[in-house]
């Protein structure tokens, strides 16, 4: 098990006392260290940014444990050591890209992390050249990140997560800030890491049509609860996804309309609309 919520809630306190927001509250979640496509869905301020935030130890539960590998974090674990070596494991691609770069190039900033965890400089290099090359980016490596555009930004966080290569990858909002032709490249990128390398992939993002297509397994927080754990055929077949303020995906909607209109009997097992022509083609339609 890579990731495990035992009864956890999370409480913002303000500078009053008495001024508490309840996040989280008596979490219980269980994430496989391996092969998993997760997402993290609700509507705005329903705790999903707080929930990713606990799954390498960014923050802390005020109540109850998460055990992370082979760590037990605790609301005492502050000063724990080992929290170092949690998110070596488990790395975190930020909403707002920004707040991960600091350094004086983009090379560097792809280089530290792999330095922070042990690696030598040359090797770091030669590791972050390559994954700007495969995320398109080696043409930004002597720029200074703080040049670069919102959606060159995220791509620089990304490499730099994928440059010490960690067991989990925690996406939030990953394909916000780039183009239609960006996304899918980059949603392509981490399909194949999951799929390939075996990795777990834990995404938050409010695009049901990426949901859809990729994740394999849905989480669904409201009113900092999780209310739906399950497959997404399921969800969006039942009315759970309407009561949680999501959008059913545009491939369903085409679905829906072809069963209705043309007496088909399309089932949800269809994920995109490439598969959809596919299907609609084998059935010579």
């Amino acid at each position: 098990m890579g990731i495990s919520f035992q009864e956890v809630s999370h409480e913002y306190r303000g500078v009053r006392k008495k001024d508490i927001t309840i996040a989280l509250k008596n979490i219980n979640l269980n994430i496989s260290d391996k092969d998993e496509f997760v997402a993290i869905v609700g509507k705005t301020g329903s705790g999903k940014t707080t929930l990713l935030s606990h799954m390498n130890a960014l923050i802390l539960p005020s109540n109850g444990n998460i055990k992370i590998f082979d760590y037990i974090i605790t609301p005492k674990a502050r000063k724990n050591p080992k929290l170092n070596n949690i998110r070596k494991r488990v790395g975190y691609v930020f909403q707002f890209p920004e707040y991960q770069l600091f350094e004086e190039t983009v090379l560097k900033d792809i280089m530290f992390a792999p330095i922070n965890f042990g690696m030598s400089k040359e090797d770091a290099e030669k590791k972050a050249i390559k994954i700007a090359k495969e995320l398109g980016i080696e043409k930004l490596l002597g720029k200074s990140p703080f040049d670069l555009s919102g959606g060159q930004m995220r791509k620089v966080a990304i490499a730099g997560i994928l440059s010490y290569e960690p067991d989990i990858i925690l996406l939030d909002e990953p394909t916000r800030g780039l183009d239609i032709k960006s996304s899918k490249e980059i949603m392509e990128m981490f399909n194949n890491i999951n799929k390939i390398h075996h990795k777990t992939i834990v995404i938050i993002t409010h695009d049901m049509d990426l949901v859809y297509n990729y994740a394999t397994r849905m989480v669904v927080l409201n009113n900092t609860k999780i209310v739906y754990d399950g497959n997404k055929e399921q969800l969006f077949s039942s009315n759970i996804y309407q009561e949680n303020s999501l959008r059913k995906p545009e491939v369903l909607k085409i679905i829906d309309y072809l069963n209705e209109k043309l007496n088909l009997n399309l089932d949800y097992n269809i994920h995109n609309i490439d598969e959809l022509v596919n299907k609609l083609k084998g059935e010579n339609i």
